[in-house]
């Protein structure tokens, strides 16, 4: 085993935006119920395409959030960005005064792979059908993969370490692992996740090249992950931001641990390369596991990546039980990412979200649309099932290669 990291990085804010609700109590209220969201895309201009399901933000009104010098400028996934970073930092107890205290204490680091493709839509329609006189400026950074880490620092005054990470869907739980080792390293604070905003008709024919994609029409078999019917997975849109924060100074200030980040690591095995990604993510999960120092008996949940296809989703529970030994066929997985579908690099940030109040809860939540199951895991489906649980695991793998797991303590256990 290596040595340990000085500190440890706590979890202290939650923000969410997802299908399922947009705020963390309306989605873990629907993901803790088994809720499914998943319907027929109502996005204009989308009518024509064969992907027919998704999972859609839907009654996000960003003009009561976000001010409008600043929705002007910007994308929807950033508007998440922002949203969600409010959330967050409103949970950790950050107030505008308390990051004008420290602004240089205080960084952002997110992770996406569309960009704004709305907003870059909308522009190139106006440059195709007026002319560029008609084109405005801010297509120049809108379309951004960047943008939402720079408008939140800007937004907020935050002149802390900010970055960006483009490494696929699994670059959302290696943002929170940037963030993590920033402020093991002296950073006071980081706001960091993913957020994506992937249903605009440009964006949507960009990913009907994906044969992972699925484009059945009944909501319901549209994204059924480990069984005999997975037909490809169902994008969705909206995302998560969390708060880290050095967990001494966070107790310091009276803010709630809600977990700590205990360890992670990343691999990478080649796009759409199935059969290697069991090699590739068990090792990640090893890697995960060495630096939290835990052993494989100490997982009580894993947050599974769930891609429904047969070939990825016989790799990844081979991947487990590869990395976990014979215990790995009896620990609880779940994946209730069936239920409002897989936002890109904001699905493993909502897996994240979901797990940090798994374990709060005690309740770990099912896996929608799912019960026959073709592997030798132990998914939980149906209903919540209740669970005493200390240690979380998050799984990831990106269409482009990218593998990542990602281990999460309870913050009350590590108060103790």
């Amino acid at each position: 085993m290596s040595e340990p990291l000085p500190g440890r990085a706590a979890v202290t804010g939650i923000g969410v935006v997802a299908p399922n609700g947009t705020s963390t109590g309306a989605f873990w209220k629907a993901t803790q119920e088994g809720i499914s969201v998943l319907d027929r895309v109502t996005r204009e201009g989308c009518g024509h395409l064969p992907l027919r399901v998704a999972g859609e933000v839907r009654g996000f009104e960003p003009e009561g959030m976000v001010e409008e010098r600043f929705l002007v400028q910007t994308d929807r996934f950033t508007h998440f960005a922002m949203a969600a970073a409010d959330f967050a930092l409103d949970d950790a107890r950050l107030g505008q005064a308390d990051t004008d205290a420290d602004p240089y204490g205080v960084g952002v680091v997110t992770a996406a792979g569309s960009g704004g493709g709305e907003f870059g839509q909308r522009e190139l329609q106006q440059l195709w059908g007026k002319g560029s006189r008609f084109v405005g400026p801010y297509q120049s950074i809108a379309w951004f993969y960047a943008a939402s880490t720079g408008q939140i620092s800007i937004r907020r005054g935050l002149k802390g370490p900010c970055s960006v990470i483009a490494a696929d869907e699994a670059g959302g739980l290696d943002a929170l692992a940037h963030a993590a080792r920033a402020v093991r390293r002296g950073t006071g604070v980081l706001v960091a996740g993913s957020t994506e905003a992937p249903l605009a008709p440009y964006s949507m024919v960009c990913q009907l090249g994906y044969d992972a994609l699925s484009t059945v029409e009944d909501p319901t078999r549209a994204y059924r992950p480990f069984t005999d019917g997975a037909c490809g997975f169902v994008p969705a849109e909206g995302g998560a931001m969390f708060v880290v924060e050095d967990e001494n100074a966070a107790r310091e200030r009276g803010a709630r641990v809600r977990a700590t980040v205990a360890g992670h690591s990343a691999t990478f095995t080649g796009a759409s390369r199935w059969d290697r990604s069991r090699e590739g993510l068990a090792q990640a999960i090893r890697g995960a596991l060495e630096e939290a120092r835990c052993a494989p008996e100490e997982i009580d949940v894993v947050f599974a990546d769930a891609l429904g296809v047969p070939e990825a989703d016989r790799a990844e529970a081979l991947a487990i039980a590869d990395a976990l030994g014979a215990y790995g066929r009896k620990v609880p997985v779940t994946a209730p990412k069936t239920g409002i579908g897989r936002a890109f690099g904001g699905a493993p940030v909502l897996d994240a979200a979901a797990a940090v109040l798994a374990m709060e809860h005690g309740l770990i939540p099912p896996t929608p649309h799912v019960f026959d199951i073709c592997h030798d895991l132990e998914l939980v489906t149906v209903r919540a099932r209740a669970a005493e649980m200390r240690t979380a695991l998050v799984l990831s793998r990106g269409l482009m290669g990218s593998n990542s797991a990602l281990v999460l303590r309870h913050g009350v256990t590590d108060a103790s």
